[in-house]
């Protein structure tokens, strides 16, 4: 037991020691405290639990407690947090537990209670009514023998009354730590006054002779107010010279640009970049037009002026077209092959002349490897429909096995029939039929 005092002197006094000083922190106070001590409503608490006690009433009343009477001390620590010492004198009959060894008193003995507890507070002391949750540690002495441990634990409200002063109204549970420790409520209201400390006068000294002023650079700054004593500046840079923050050689006062490095003749700013793409003037071939480094700051070319940069244009030098990569267009040469694509009425097969027209188609895809052919057969609207759909794929056909045993892969080449679907000449006249018994050549850019 004598540990657990101790232990709560020294706890107080650590408590006290950490305050700190603020115009917001509680300064010393002492309090008078009026309270009342109810074992009762905590035995019961115990014996059928909390829930119980609320729902069936059975606490205790108030003219049913043990009066006390003591003081308190207050020391804020922080703007919302206090440490507070409470002194507690009650007589009554201590409640010990049956079964403790001990020589119960028979009348009501001096009951002396001391904790040390810390007051967390929800505002600071500017508010006129504060709410806080109180913490600590303390023991109390009964019959001038018996030392009982407890830890109390509750809530308080404190009121702002005159300048400096409090009341305090607060309810704490002391829970047990001690063999002989019977649990208890502790419920009280005090009011605080501030101690008044007497404050040490200080002694002033006369003032030392004020130095003579010293400008070690001679440049009309004193050293004392000279940041750069050492090197001659002016005033309006507080003794140091014109600053030169980009470190260009140019300073600030004749840069335009002081935060960037430069040169002289561009008034200390970079070389200009007017393009923006990356390549200054000075090198730049084309400063006025984005280009790129390897160009000279010049766009990529179009020697052929056909819309496709060369680095694109597999055709740099012959105007083309984007659909073949900037070569020229292959389906004029295609279109001219077909024209002497025209059949016989029911006929699927071509004369060796008109096949022979197809010489120049084979040779513009040899020529570009990337473009297929897409063939299309068709007929005039002689016949049945049925008829006249087998009879277009077949002149389709035709077309597409004379150009693959002419070398052109036969990948490269797709054939349809498209019946009289998609005439291209009237089907009324002889002259309209001849002309859409027909095959028809379409590139496909790859």
């Amino acid at each position: 037991m004598k540990k657990i005092l101790f232990s709560l002197i020294v706890f107080t006094f650590a408590l006290a020691a950490s305050a700190q000083d603020g115009s917001n922190v509680k300064k010393p106070s002492i309090a008078l405290r009026i309270s009342a001590l109810d074992f009762t409503t905590a035995r019961d608490i115990n014996v059928n639990t909390l829930g119980g006690v609320l729902n069936n009433r059975t606490w205790a009343k108030l003219g049913d407690a043990t009066p006390s009477i003591g003081l308190q001390y207050f020391k804020g620590l922080t703007s919302n947090i206090d440490f507070m010492a409470n002194l507690d004198f009650a007589s009554l009959q201590y409640p010990f537990y049956v079964s403790s060894s001990i020589h119960i008193p028979t009348g009501k003995k001096l009951y002396t209670a001391f904790d040390a507890n810390v007051n967390f507070k929800m505002l600071s002391d500017d508010y006129k009514v504060v709410p806080y949750v109180t913490l600590g540690v303390g023991v109390g002495v009964a019959a001038n023998v018996y030392y009982t441990a407890y830890a109390p634990a509750g809530f308080g409200l404190q009121i702002k009354a005159n300048k400096g002063s409090f009341i305090n109204i607060n309810s704490t549970y002391r829970a047990e730590m001690s063999q002989l420790t019977k649990a208890h409520f502790s419920h009280g209201v005090s009011y605080s006054m501030p101690l008044k400390l007497k404050e040490k006068k200080a002694i002033v000294l006369p003032p030392p002779p004020p130095p003579a002023p010293v400008d070690t650079d001679n440049d009309g700054v004193i050293d004392e107010k000279d940041k750069c004593p050492t090197v001659a500046g002016l005033a309006k840079y507080n003794g140091c010279p014109i600053p030169d923050t980009d470190k260009d050689g140019v300073n600030d006062e004749q840069d335009k640009c002081p935060t960037v490095a430069g040169l002289a003749k561009y008034n200390g700013c970079p070389i200009p970049d007017t393009d923006k793409d990356g390549i200054n003037d000075e090198e730049d071939k084309c400063p006025t037009v984005a280009g790129l480094a390897r160009y000279n700051g010049c766009p990529i070319p179009d020697t052929d002026k056909d819309g496709i940069n060369d680095e694109e244009d597999k055709c740099p030098t012959v105007a083309g077209i984007s659909a073949n990569h900037g070569c020229p267009d292959v389906q004029p040469t295609l279109t001219t092959a077909a024209e002497n694509l025209k059949f016989e009425t029911g006929k699927s097969y071509l004369s060796k002349k008109q096949l022979a027209g197809l010489s120049a188609v084979v040779a513009v895809l040899n020529q570009y490897p990337n473009v297929s052919v897409a063939i299309g057969g068709h007929t005039d609207n002689t016949g049945a429909e049925r008829l006249n759909s087998k009879l277009s794929i077949n002149r389709a056909n035709v077309v597409a096995k004379f150009l693959a045993k002419a070398g052109v892969d036969a990948k490269r080449l797709t054939s349809a029939g498209f019946g009289y679907s998609k005439p291209s000449a009237d089907n009324k006249t002889k002259a309209g039929r001849a002309q859409n018994r027909r095959a028809e050549l379409t590139a496909v850019y790859n």
